[in-house]
């Protein structure tokens, strides 16, 4: 959108008279590049309203207005406002007859409020100034300033903000829609005409839909409709309010002052601050309680919360108040604790994934609020406290409750990202699989086939066990 419409811009007329006679130049005498650019901008802004809607849509039915996610809900309401007033502006600039129709239903549409002074549609009963048509210039361009400053603004309690697609799904777009702007040309009606009273217009339905809701019903009616759904949308973090889960807590004596909790944090709810009464560039993470999610993937990302520490009670440098790290390495002690099955498996899984009560008995579930909450050394120290093997199952990229939750983990256990798992564990004694909600199937899957593996390396390993008890 914003390449093609700046070339458009540079071939622009931006005079009420010279307008329409500017597009069409360039839409007809240069159809190769400026008609192609004129129709890739207009099938790129209606393609932005489709995903746009399949973002509000996403979002509402996974209730991603609840919580710590209200600031980035309520942000994102009024850039629905700026995306179709931006859009329906740039069809005013074209000046031909929807440009006319649409301009003027506008009017009648603000008209409809108690503004005072003059009716606004009184502006097009006569030709234009260019005064005036300047100001619908500066409208088209300002708005989605506007747009783009509050999209900045919707993010800013995301970290690792995803803000361009991956590349073979972004070639394939921009190839969709070179290939409608070729096939199937933007045109302009004929140019407006303030003594036309009625003909038969071709409309962008991504946008312009509202004018026939309008005549269809009243401009009283789409205002009613208009300030529904956008109170609707506003009031849902304050009608649902849940209950907030307790936030992450630091605690400096066993805080370092490494920031990778701050690093992992996918909400920005971490912020590196100078320790107090410590020496020049030592500092102590601090949390946002209302950007926090509860996620615990600091507390996994802390290089004190491994089990390893001979401490009785383990505490870390930041954890979760409602499921410790200590409450998970005494439940992993707990349920290994006697077993002569060499065959045991461990299943660290999200709460928001697969239910780990659908495997059989056998399995030695550890569940987890994310699974980026589990350190990577828990992985090693179950498998030194007699467990066969270890899975762990996150939730599919596409559905992470926590965003980065279920990468970072991966990473982790990949020795990508640190803290990661050391590179003695055998990986044979290792699954991590993606099975979300619903696909319990595929992690019982995952789990017979562990299982299956960790009985032959466990026969394979059982002479050298025998000798090493005789001779050892």
């Amino acid at each position: 959108m914003t390449v093609s419409g700046i070339y458009v811009y540079a071939a622009f007329d931006t005079s009420a008279s010279g307008a329409y006679a500017s597009v069409e130049r360039l839409t007809r005498e240069q159809w190769y590049a400026g008609g192609v650019m004129r129709s890739l901008h207009r099938y790129a802004s209606d393609a932005f309203v489709a995903v746009l809607g399949l973002h509000l849509l996403r979002e509402l039915l996974q209730g991603h207005w609840r919580g710590f996610r209200w600031f980035s809900w309520l942000t994102g309401v009024p850039l629905i406002w700026f995306a179709y007033a931006s859009g329906i502006g740039g069809y005013w600039l074209v000046w031909d007859q929807v440009a006319q129709f649409s301009i003027v239903a506008t009017a009648e549409w603000l008209d409809w409020l108690p503004l005072g002074g003059d009716a606004i549609i009184r502006n097009f009963l006569y030709p234009i100034d260019d005064r005036f048509f300047s100001l619908l210039i500066f409208l088209h361009i300002g708005i989605p300033l506007l747009l783009l400053a509050t999209m900045w603004l919707h993010i800013q309690r995301i970290s690792h903000a995803r803000t361009m697609p991956p590349r073979a799904l972004g070639l394939g777009v921009l190839a969709l829609l070179l290939a409608t702007s070729i096939v199937s040309p933007a045109r302009s009606h004929a140019p407006a005409d303030p003594a036309l009273l009625e003909t038969p217009l071709g409309l962008d339905w991504f946008y312009l839909f509202v004018h026939p809701v309008q005549y269809w019903t009243s401009p009283g009616t789409l205002w009613m409709l208009a300030a529904g759904v956008t109170l609707a949308l506003s009031l849902l973090p304050v009608v649902s309010r849940s209950p907030r889960p307790q936030v992450a807590r630091v605690d400096p004596q066993f805080c370092n002052g490494c920031a990778r909790c701050a690093d992992d944090c996918p909400y920005a709810a971490i912020v590196m601050e100078p320790r107090v009464g410590a020496r020049t560039g030592q500092r102590l993470p601090r949390v946002d309680p209302d950007a926090c999610a509860a996620c615990g993937i600091c507390a996994g990302a802390c290089p004190s919360s491994t089990p390893f520490r001979s401490t009785e009670a383990l505490v870390t440098g930041i954890d979760m108040p409602q499921a410790t790290i200590q409450q998970k390495r005494l439940a992993l002690e707990r349920a290994l604790g006697g077993r002569e099955d060499a065959h045991a498996v461990v299943v660290f899984g999200c709460e928001r994934a697969a239910r780990l009560s659908a495997l059989d008995a056998e399995a030695v579930a550890i569940p987890l609020i994310c699974v980026a909450m589990l350190p990577p050394s828990f992985v090693e120290y179950a498998l030194r406290s007699g467990a066969g093997a270890v899975l762990v199952n996150a939730c599919p990229s596409s559905e992470c409750e926590y965003r980065l939750g279920a990468a970072w983990m991966e990473q982790r256990l990949a020795a990508r990202r640190e803290p990661h798992l050391r590179a003695s564990v055998d990986p044979a004694r290792l699954a991590f699989v993606r099975a979300g909600a619903g696909e319990e199937a595929a992690l019982r899957r995952a789990f017979a086939e562990l299982r299956a593996r960790t009985a032959t390396l466990t026969a394979a390993s059982t002479p050298a066990r025998l000798r090493k008890r005789r001779y050892g």
